[in-house]
Order: structure tokens, then C-alpha cells, then sequence
């Protein structure tokens, strides 16, 4: 019996989600993006859950919980991504290395600074991180697909 690997599993899924998209929007959405979406919502999900254990229940400061959570979901992200999404089997060291820049910048401008800044002019902090998950999303979607993992993509 033939055995499906997992990277491929995970892509023919996303290719059907693609493919039956209403409306034309499989243009815009190809299978990598359906696959960024899927890892995206379950790191996500990871992120708020730590944000909220840390700051809405222990107390930690709002900051330190936003590293916390954002720490846990783009290492999760990086794994799921790589090895699901993007199938890349390049050498983690350079790949990794331009990974950790782009999340470095998307951790000043849209974690802390949107997020933080939200909250500060009164935005409810998990609105907030919401907000600055959409700018995230975008620019983080753009950076794998073209720099990160640009020579590892699926045809899609």
C-alpha cells in the first residue's frame, strides 16, 4: 500500500479548498494560501490562548504576554509551514535565519506596535491582537511565499 506523506495530504487538502473557492477567488487563493491560512488560524489560536492564560489570568503585563504567545506561535508556524505548506527541504540555517528577520520586523510593527498602541488609545487588548493579526497575516503570507521559502514552493 501506497502511503500518502504528510506534506502531500496536507496540499491536496488545500488544493480542493482552493479549487472549489466561489466567485473566482481561487485566483487569489491558491493552495499555498488556503494551507498559510489553515497553520495561520491554528497558531493563531495557540497565540491568544497563551496571551490570555498570561495576561488575563496570571496577570503577566501586557507585553511580556504578547512575546510570550507570539514566541510559541511563529516557532509553531516556521515548523508547520516548512514541512506542510511550503514542502521545503532546504537547509534550515539560511532559511531560518531570513525567517527570524521578517518575524523580528513583524513582531516591532504589527504584535507590539499595533497591538500595543491599540491598547493604549483603549482598544480591548484581544481586539487589538486581532487587529495587528491582520496586517500580520498579510505581510507574513507575502514573506514566506517570496523570501523564506521561495525555493521550496509547490506549483500551485
Amino acid at each position: 500500500m501506497h502511503k500518502v506523506l504528510p506534506d502531500t495530504w496536507f496540499h491536496r487538502l488545500c488544493a480542493g479548498i482552493s479549487d472549489r473557492l466561489p466567485f473566482g477567488l481561487e485566483r487569489f487563493a491558491p493552495p499555498t494560501v488556503v494551507g498559510y491560512l489553515l497553520i495561520s488560524a491554528v497558531c493563531f489560536t495557540a497565540d491568544m490562548i497563551v496571551l490570555t492564560l498570561l495576561h488575563g489570568t496570571l496577570g503577566t503585563p501586557l507585553p511580556v504576554a504578547v512575546t510570550t504567545g507570539y514566541i510559541t506561535a511563529f516557532g509553531l508556524s516556521y515548523v508547520l509551514n516548512r514541512t506542510l505548506n511550503f514542502s521545503s527541504h532546504a537547509a534550515v540555517g539560511p532559511q531560518l535565519t531570513i525567517y527570524v528577520v521578517v518575524v523580528v520586523v513583524n513582531y516591532l510593527v504589527f504584535i507590539l506596535g499595533v497591538t500595543s498602541g491599540l491598547a493604549t488609545i483603549g482598544v480591548e487588548y484581544q481586539l487589538a491582537r486581532v487587529a495587528g493579526g491582520i496586517g500580520e497575516g498579510i505581510y507574513m503570507y507575502a514573506a514566506m511565499r517570496w523570501l523564506v521559502f521561495r525555493g521550496a514552493m509547490r506549483r500551485s
